[in-house]
């Protein structure tokens, strides 16, 4: 088991958080954030290329849908920096490193009888230690620890990580990775008003656009639509 928490911990952990890091120096972090959503995604490309899910009209459409968001967010007709495009590249294939770890953790972990507190903290204690071994090689950069730097890092691994890694796991468990892949509706919203509120950053429409066709491509690829379209049908009184 510590060698799929080892592999977890890599791609969950330690790729996406060094991505995200580079991304939001050359990028929003509304944008980044936007970007996240396309987690869900990469999730189900992911099981339908392993098989762990079933193909469906619908998923490929909404795999397309989602694909023009990204273009929407990116703007390639506005000419961006080559920093900007950098760090969407960077931000997605962190989304793809999280979709991956959501596959990989509901194939090899989750059905294990084990704890998803005690696989939150083994994967964390995982990435801690390869962590510690790297500093020395790549963590050459001066750092300049103030207090409200120190108080950033506390809270984003304690809450951030430390408690959404064991709700993490057992929605894994409980309803499969695609569907736990869904939390990630919440961070664009949560994302730009943070974004707009604590940093001035500013709302494009191809932002507010981009994020409303990515998560639409999202709602599409599971389904969710059709779901909704129905239930409006069933609802409907008769005509008379």
């Amino acid at each position: 088991m510590w060698v799929h928490l080892v592999v977890v911990a890599i791609i969950t952990n330690i790729g996406p958080y060094f991505l995200f890091a580079w991304a939001e120096l050359r990028v929003t972090s509304s944008l980044a954030g936007v970007l996240n959503a396309t987690t869900p995604l990469f999730t189900l490309t992911a099981a339908l290329a392993t098989g762990t899910e079933r193909h469906a009209p619908s998923r490929l459409a909404g795999l397309v849908l989602g694909l023009l968001g990204v273009v929407l967010l990116a703007a390639p007709w506005t000419t961006p920096q080559r920093g900007t495009l950098a760090g969407i590249l960077a931000a997605l294939l962190a989304s793809a490193c999280y979709a991956l770890g959501y596959v990989y953790a509901r194939r090899f972990l989750t059905s294990r009888a084990v704890a998803p507190v005690v696989l939150s903290t083994g994967q964390m204690l995982a990435g801690t230690v390869l962590l510690a071994i790297l500093v020395p090689f790549v963590g050459t950069t001066p750092m300049h620890l103030s207090t409200t730097v120190i108080a950033a890092v506390l809270v984003l691994g304690v809450v951030g990580t430390g408690a959404a890694y064991p709700l993490n796991y057992q929605l894994i468990g409980d309803e499969g990775a695609t569907a736990a892949a869904t939390a990630n509706y919440l961070i664009p919203m949560v994302a730009v008003i943070l974004g707009t509120t604590l940093v001035g950053e500013l709302i494009t429409w191809n932002l507010v656009l981009g994020a409303v066709t990515i998560l639409a491509g999202v709602a599409l690829s599971e389904g969710r639509l059709a779901h909704s379209l129905r239930g409006r049908r069933v609802n409907q009184p008769a005509n008379r």
